[in-house]
């Protein structure tokens, strides 16, 4: 009985678990970010210079998911969502549409895109997102004049395609990452 006594008083005394240090981890996540999207990028860079657009969206459907698994660092996972899709897989789930509807109430605002992060603790995991806006290379299968090949090829392999019609700097999505609270350590 008194050991139960000593147990239940622990946390009073200040020996609970130690706070999460969410700075850190934002910090950690954000930092997993540079190197995906370099390699996004590079990746349709050199599809575009070898073979065009439609050589980029072959590409990216080939590549983009074997990348994101590269990328993601156990105990991190990354990806990408939208609230416009183009791949059915990278479906946001309730939180991150939370954020991504969030991020787009902020930049009708007037916010940069560039400064939009958000994290929190969602189920157990730790989360956390980045804008992404829509740049100059995005145009050529995300914009609003498409070239009838790339939309051609478009339709055949995403005939669910929400992702057209961007303009510059427009919020196309976000980085998303994720990692278990329980693997986190002090």
């Amino acid at each position: 009985m008194r050991l139960l006594l000593i147990c239940a008083a622990l946390p009073a005394l200040g020996w609970a678990a130690a706070p999460l240090d969410s700075d850190r981890l934002a910090a950690e996540a954000a930092s997993l970010i540079p190197p995906f999207q370099q390699q996004l990028l590079q990746t349709v860079q050199q599809a575009v210079a070898s073979g065009g657009p439609t050589a980029a969206v072959e590409a990216c459907q080939a590549l983009a998911p074997g990348i994101a698994a590269q990328h993601s660092q156990s105990p991190w996972r990354i990806g990408r969502t939208a609230l416009r899709l183009r791949n059915p897989a990278n479906q946001a789930d309730a939180w991150e549409r939370q954020v991504l509807e969030d991020f787009a109430r902020r930049s009708q605002a007037g916010e940069p895109l560039a400064q939009m992060r958000q994290a929190a603790v969602v189920a157990g995991e730790f989360r956390y997102m980045q804008a992404i806006a829509t740049g100059e290379p995005c145009l050529a299968c995300h914009g609003s004049q498409i070239k009838a090949p790339v939309a051609a090829l478009l339709d055949q392999r995403y005939p669910q395609d929400q992702a057209r019609g961007f303009q510059l700097g427009e919020l196309r999505g976000a980085f998303t990452l994720r990692r278990p609270i329980s693997e986190v350590q002090p």
